[in-house]
């Protein structure tokens, strides 16, 4: 099989790794088709698709967009989007304006458990793009001896219900599915496992996001155990949903798996890539389907 990877991030969000180092590394990996999904942003795609020509790799335009849902909030990744797609640009634009206003929400939950200057440390990690969030924070509060790593700032303060979490309404998943479909692309909700839903509230999630025009599950990724890749792969086999792959790459020493480290899907699963017709990544993947 091929090397895909559907699923990372530069530091034109919160990736550390601008777009087209990003790229040369996951050539040196061994990625053959790539998608670069940055959170809330397509202006790396440009960058990342000319250093894919340069090391033959195929690429893949992505986003990760940020979406509330039920009071909770989820990703849904855009692959083989169209970035010039008038209302997913417009979209984007508008939930990256929230972000500033949810990173000063932040710094004040920071700064109420004796933690200041976080804002300022938050910023000094974004670089010049400035799209902020929260693994941002997290790299501050790191250097500045709040946690040991990443992982361990999130669970501690960045997530529901601890210090430095705030609430924030992002696009909603109508919107999101309808920025994606419209710029021609495939919607799949990203690392499903990571929402601790319910049974009953997983099933309302996926029976909307079917209804709205949705493609696909995340089924192999970097958050996923062994038990959690087969429970979705069930699910996305009953609801005929597609699968998509993708490590969730951040950086070196920030991810679970790094570019291209991907097990193989579990048995039954349809790749999202299965009906990819139109565009390079056919030309690889389409002799390999059965």
């Amino acid at each position: 099989m091929l090397n895909i990877d559907l699923h990372c991030h530069s530091n034109i969000s919160d990736g550390v790794l601008p777009p087209a180092q990003l790229v040369e590394r996951a050539a040196m990996r061994g990625v053959e088709i790539l998608a670069l999904t940055d959170h809330d942003d397509i202006t790396g795609l440009a960058e990342a698709r000319q250093m894919a020509e340069a090391k033959s790799i195929t690429f893949i335009n992505g986003v990760e967009i940020s979406v509330s849902w039920r009071g909770r909030t989820l990703h849904i990744i855009g692959l083989d989007i169209d970035p010039a797609h008038a209302p997913l640009v417009e979209g984007l634009t508008a939930i990256r304006a929230g972000r500033a206003q949810r990173a000063e929400n932040i710094a004040l939950e920071l700064e109420k458990v004796g933690i200041p200057d976080s804002l300022a440390g938050a910023y000094a990690h974004v670089g010049e793009r400035r799209l902020i969030g929260r693994t941002h924070f997290a790299r501050f509060l790191v250097e500045q001896g709040y946690a040991k790593d990443v992982k361990s700032v999130f669970k501690k303060y960045l997530v529901k219900g601890k210090p430095g979490y705030a609430a924030h309404e992002w696009a909603s998943l109508s919107d999101a599915v309808d920025w994606i479909c419209g710029s021609g692309g495939q919607a799949v909700i990203a690392h499903p496992a990571r929402y601790d839903l319910g049974k009953n509230v997983l099933s309302d999630l996926l029976d909307e996001f079917c209804a709205l025009g949705g493609s696909a599950l995340e089924v192999v990724t970097s958050s996923h155990t062994p038990e959690q890749m087969q429970h979705f792969a069930h699910h996305a086999k009953n609801r005929n949903l597609l699968a998509s792959c993708g490590s969730d790459f951040h950086g070196p020493g920030e991810s679970y798996f790094d570019l291209g480290q991907l097990p193989e899907f579990p048995h039954g699963c349809t790749p999202v890539w299965h009906h990819w017709k139109n565009n390079m990544a056919a030309e690889r993947i389409n002799p390999l389907i059965t």
